[in-house]
Parts: structure tokens; sequence; C-alpha cells
């Protein structure tokens, strides 16, 4: 079997005995082949022994230390006794064997209860993986050290070093599932031994690869836009991590056989970025959204959507369908909002309508029906101003090329998507199915935005001159290939393009609102 076929072996054995702990599997394993530590912070009795032993064994020739840490251990009971021959040569140098220093594979319990004495080699070993042993400095063969706790570190900057060592983090808690419950106590043996096995060799080899593989544009752009959105958070990650994180990538791409670092490597990042258990739903949901859509927020795009129309609505209500003239002081008015402040200020002043054939006067009242009457009678297009109307018709066209262009992207990306993710052998089923079900609906947001679309362009009798046009230049309405959304056209889209440059991200809609506000009611 190759490497990868090896892995997908060991991962199915240890998912059919280790119930609801995919993701940590896969984190384990991963850990052991990048050369990084991993930390399991929860209550006691969720197998994070049982768990580092079994990932132990896989490997040929593994050796696996475990201890149990309290604010009383001793340097002796993690690094070994003092060797009493060397004292008798005047050498202070400690018999290693069988303990941290000479392990695969090691799980230190209640690791944040390490004594200072413990804590200074402990911190070089995790990091550099070297012991100062006396005057000599020994290799350690460590793979990877599982650290186990159920509390996070407190305020202390030696304790926040050894914190910032495990790259990988993860949350245990006890099985949900009661078929799973069942399956622990009454049908599964005490005691599992994997089968599949990988080599040091193998392990370092990979490595070495790994370190060549290039990568993909858009991870280095989905990891700086994750870096500022932290940032913005106030949630600060070393420069250290972020360069080992980019290596377990690399790591991770070349043990699933792919040829670079793709986006869905990405999704890994999620167990690597927080510090405290409660920014880890935040930190995975951005990371979410990065991935499938490259950052395109489809709610946003529909509210977008929604002030837009709205804003058009209050424009067309306060343009007025003629010129209204004040018969008392002769004062004109094109705009409701203009007429009602009059009104406020002279509320026994009668109008005239600027109309051919119509001489009459009206009180204020009878004046608003008269308004709402031709409002009624007349098309909307006739509402606004041509000014106006060009204002609206150019946002218009960005909010529809963008919407165009995320639709575009979104139909084109899911099954490369499914591809890549399936590829990705570290990826856990959840989060599969997460990232298939973000992508879905973001796609079922954009419809309801496309409909919106078709709204707005109504509104603005943008149809109707688009088929003026088309019989003009006497071409079939076939030709121009109209979206089934009701979005323009490419022919126009390539005009909004060269009119309009609107990155994804932004929008001039809430100048709009702001400035016809939501205040234009006539009394």
């Amino acid at each position: 079997m190759n490497l990868k076929e090896t892995f997908l072996e060991i991962k199915s054995e240890f998912a059919d005995y280790f119930k609801e702990r995919e993701a940590e599997i896969n984190g384990s394993l991963l850990a052991v082949l990048s050369g990084e530590n991993l930390l399991f912070l929860g209550p006691p009795g969720t197998a994070k022994t049982q768990l580092a032993r079994s990932i132990c064994q896989t490997i040929e020739g593994g050796n696996f230390f475990n201890y149990l840490l309290t604010s009383f251990s001793t340097p002796e009971e993690i690094f070994g006794p003092l060797s009493l021959k060397a004292l008798e040569e005047d050498e202070f140098r400690r018999n290693i064997n069988g303990c941290l220093p000479t392990a695969h594979v090691a799980l230190l319990d209640e690791i944040f209860k390490a004594s200072s004495a413990i804590l200074n080699s402990l911190l070089t070993i995790l990091n550099e993986r070297k012991y100062h042993n006396g005057r000599e400095i020994v290799d350690v063969p460590l793979l990877s050290v599982f650290g186990a706790s159920n509390e996070l570190p407190e305020e202390d900057e030696s304790l926040e070093a050894l914190y910032d060592r495990f790259l990988f983090r993860y949350r245990l808690s006890y099985i949900q599932d009661d078929e799973n419950f069942k399956n622990l106590l009454f049908r599964e043996p005490e005691d599992f031994i994997p089968t599949a096995r990988i080599s040091v060799s193998e392990i370092e080899n990979l490595r070495k690869n790994a370190n060549s593989l290039p990568v993909d544009p858009d991870v280095e752009v989905i990891i700086t836009e994750l870096r500022k959105n932290l940032q913005l958070q106030e949630i600060e990650i070393s420069d250290r991590r972020w360069k080992r994180i980019v290596q377990v990538l690399k790591v991770a791409a070349c043990s699933s056989g792919c040829p670079a670092v793709d986006r869905t490597m990405a999704l890994l990042l999620q167990h690597m970025l927080w510090n405290l258990p409660e920014e880890r739903e935040t930190i995975r949901k951005t990371v979410f959204k990065l991935v499938v859509s490259g950052g395109t927020n489809t709610e946003k795009l529909r509210q977008e959507a929604e002030d837009l129309k709205t804003a058009l609505s209050i424009a067309m209500k306060n343009e007025l369908p003629v010129g209204v003239i004040c018969d008392s002081c002769g004062e004109e008015f094109q705009l409701r909002e203009n007429l009602e402040v009059h009104h406020a200020a002279c509320p026994n002043h009668s109008y005239t309508l600027r109309q051919e054939g119509n001489s009459r006067i009206y009180p204020y009242d009878n004046l608003v029906k008269e308004i709402e009457s031709l409002h009624a009678g007349s098309g909307k297009e006739n509402f606004l101003s041509q000014i106006r109307r060009e204002v609206f018709e150019t946002e218009f066209e960005a909010l529809a090329g963008r919407i165009n262009r995320v639709k575009q992207r979104l139909e084109e990306e899911k099954e490369l998507l499914r591809n890549l993710m399936d590829a990705n052998i570290w990826l856990s089923t959840a989060d599969k199915n997460e990232a298939l079900l973000l992508h879905d609906t973001g796609s079922s947001q954009l419809s309801g935005t496309e409909a919106l679309i078709i709204e707005i362009r109504d509104l603005l009798g943008l149809a109707n001159r688009d088929d003026r046009i088309i019989e003009s230049k006497q071409v079939k309405p076939s030709s121009s290939k109209p979206l089934s959304s009701g979005i323009p056209s490419n022919s126009h889209a390539t005009k909004v393009e060269a009119k309009v440059q609107t990155a994804d991200s932004c929008s001039n809609t809430g100048g709009f609102i702001k400035g016809l506000g939501s205040r234009f009611k006539l009394r």
C-alpha cells in the first residue's frame, strides 16, 4: 500500500473504535506526521490516553510515554533519575531510558500543572526536539506530544509559552449519540490494537517531500484575509504559529496525494487558531465562509438588493407626477418632501397643478388625493426625474453585475469543491457536509436576491426599454440570451463593467437610504 492508503486504513480502524472522534483522530495523525503537538481540553474519561497510545502503536517500533503531572511532580519523573555513575565522574546527567526524551509519542496529562523545574526543559523539547542532559544535547525522537487538561492555563508567561507550543487544539466531550454509547458499553472490545503501521523513515520522507509542495494563490488570500479578520476581533496569532500552520497544510496535501495545497486544506485551520474555547465557533464560521465562497457574503448581497429596492420605492413616491405650484405664494414643487415642508409651515395655502387644461385650485388634502390618483394612473417609469433615474440605474447595473459574477462562480465551484474535499483525507465527514450545505445556502440566498433584482428592474422600467432597443435594432430576442434570473444579458453586463468597477464586498446603496430617508409621508 502507498502512504495514502495506509492512512485511510488507520483512520478507518480508529473511527470504528473511537466513536464521535473523527476530527480528533485526523488531527492526532496529522500532528504526528507534521511533527507538531496537540492539546486535548476536556473532562477525564474521554479516551484521551487510549487514543494517544493507539496512535503510537501505528508507528513501527514506537515508544509511548504517559504521565499525570501535578504541582509536586519532579524532573526525575519526566526526564529520568540522576545517573549515579555520572555523579561519580562529577557530571550531572540523567538516565533518560524509558522516559520522555526517548519516546516517539507522549501524553502529558494535566500538563499546565507542570512545575517550573520541569517547564524549562519541556519547552525546549516541545519546540526544538532537543534535551539538555548535563553537558550533552540530545536529539529527542519525539514525533508529537499530546497534552491533556481539564482547564486552560492561568495567566502566566511561562504557561502561555507552553500553551502556544500546542498547534492543534481540540475540545472533547462525552459521547452524545445513544447508539454509540451502547456500542461503547456492550459491543466494543476493551483493547484496541491497530493493524496498519507506518515507519519513522516514511514520516521523515513525507515531511521532506511536503517542503517543496506549492501553495495555491487562493490559499494565500484565505490566510491573509483570515489573519486580518482575527486581528479585527483582537485574536492574535503568533508568527511562529502561522509559519507552522502552512507547513502542516503542506503535509496534509502531500499525504493526501494532492499536487498542491488547495483551499480545502484551509478548513483544518479551525483546529489550529483558537486560543479560548469561546473563539472556536467564530473562527470556524469565518474559515468556512472564506473557503467555500471566497468571503462573498450572499446574505449581505440580498440585504443590499432590499435596500436598493426600498430606496427606489421611496424615491418614486417622493417624485411628484406633475409640478405643483402654491397658489398663495407662487412657489413651485417637484418633490413631495419639499411640498410637505411647505404645508407644515403654511397649512392654509392652496395649490394648482402644472398641467395643461387644469386650472383648479386644491386645498392640501384634496391635492394629496389628486396626486395619488395621478400616480396610480401613470406608469412607474414616469415617477423619477432623468437625473435620479440615471443614478439608480447605475447602482442597479453595478449590483446586478456583481450578483451575476457571484452566481457564475457558485455554479462553477460546487463540483470542484466536492472533488477537492473527496481528495482531502483529513477532513471529517461533518466538515465536508457543512461546506456543501454552506454552498447550497449561498446559492439559495442568491436565488432570492435575483428575484429582488427582477423587481428593481421592473420598477425602473428597464425590461421595457431593453425590449424597445431590441426591436429598433431588429434583433431576435433569443440572441441577447438573458439570464433566467432576470439579470441583464452578457452585453449589458459588459456595459456595466465598463461603467462601474465595484468590488464584491462594497456597496453604495446606503447612500440612497441616507439621502432619501423614510420620512416622506403626506398628511
